[in-house]
C-alpha cells in the first residue's frame, strides 16, 4: 500500500538525517590529528549574524599537527581567534595578524578516555533518535488500521520498521567502533 511505503520511507530518511547528523558530530571530536571539521559548529558575529568560521575563513592542514585559518578579510582575524579561545575545544591559536595557527596537541591516555566517553554520548543520542524515528513510524503505521487497514499488513510494516531500525543501530555501532580506534590510536 502507498502510505505504508510513504511511512517506510519516511522513515528511513529521518534515520538517514540521524546517522549524518552523527558523523558531523563525532567529526567534532579530536582524534589526534588536525582536521577542519574540529572546528566546525564554531560561529563568529560577521556583521550583525552569527556566520559559521568555514564561511568567512579558509581552514587547512599543512600537517597532520596543525590547523591554518586564513579570514576573507584580516579585520575578523581577532573575533575567529576569540571564538576559538572560547571554544571547549582546549586550543590555544597563535594570530600573526594574517592567519591563525593552532598546534593539535598530541592526547595522553587519559584525554583519549574522555573523547572515547563523549563519542559514546553522541552514538547514544543517535541509537535514541533513531529508536524515536522508529515509535513515529509505527505510531503513524498503527493509526492506519482505523482507516481500514488490514492489521497483519500494519504487523508486518512495523516488523519492516524493526529491521529498518536494527541495521541503522547496527551501522551506529560501527560508525562508533572505528571512531573509537581513531581516538585510541597513539
Amino acid at each position: 500500500m502507498e502510505e505504508i511505503e510513504l511511512y517506510l520511507d519516511v522513515a528511513k530518511d529521518t534515520m538517514d538525517g540521524a546517522i549524518k547528523h552523527l558523523i558531523i558530530e563525532l567529526g567534532k571530536i579530536r582524534a589526534g590529528k588536525a582536521s577542519p571539521q574540529m572546528l566546525e559548529g564554531l560561529q563568529i558575529d560577521y556583521y550583525g549574524s552569527m556566520t559559521p568560521i568555514q564561511n568567512v575563513a579558509t581552514i587547512n592542514t599543512p600537517d597532520a599537527r596543525t590547523l591554518a585559518i586564513k579570514p576573507f578579510e584580516k579585520k575578523i582575524i581577532n573575533d575567529i581567534e576569540k571564538a576559538i579561545r572560547n571554544s571547549n575545544l582546549g586550543f590555544s591559536p597563535s594570530n600573526d595578524g594574517d592567519m591563525i595557527r593552532i598546534s593539535v596537541p598530541p592526547l595522553n591516555e587519559e584525554r583519549r578516555r574522555e573523547l572515547v566517553k563523549r563519542a559514546k554520548n553522541e552514538i547514544e543520542t543517535a541509537k535514541i533518535n533513531v529508536r524515536n524515528i522508529r515509535q513515529d513510524a509505527n505510531n503513524s503505521l498503527r493509526k492506519l488500521t482505523k482507516d481500514g487497514v488490514a492489521e497483519d499488513l500494519v504487523k508486518s510494516s512495523e516488523d519492516r520498521v524493526q529491521k529498518l531500525t536494527d541495521s541503522y543501530v547496527a551501522k551506529i555501532e560501527q560508525i562508533f567502533s572505528i571512531k573509537e580506534k581513531e581516538i585510541m590510536e597513539v
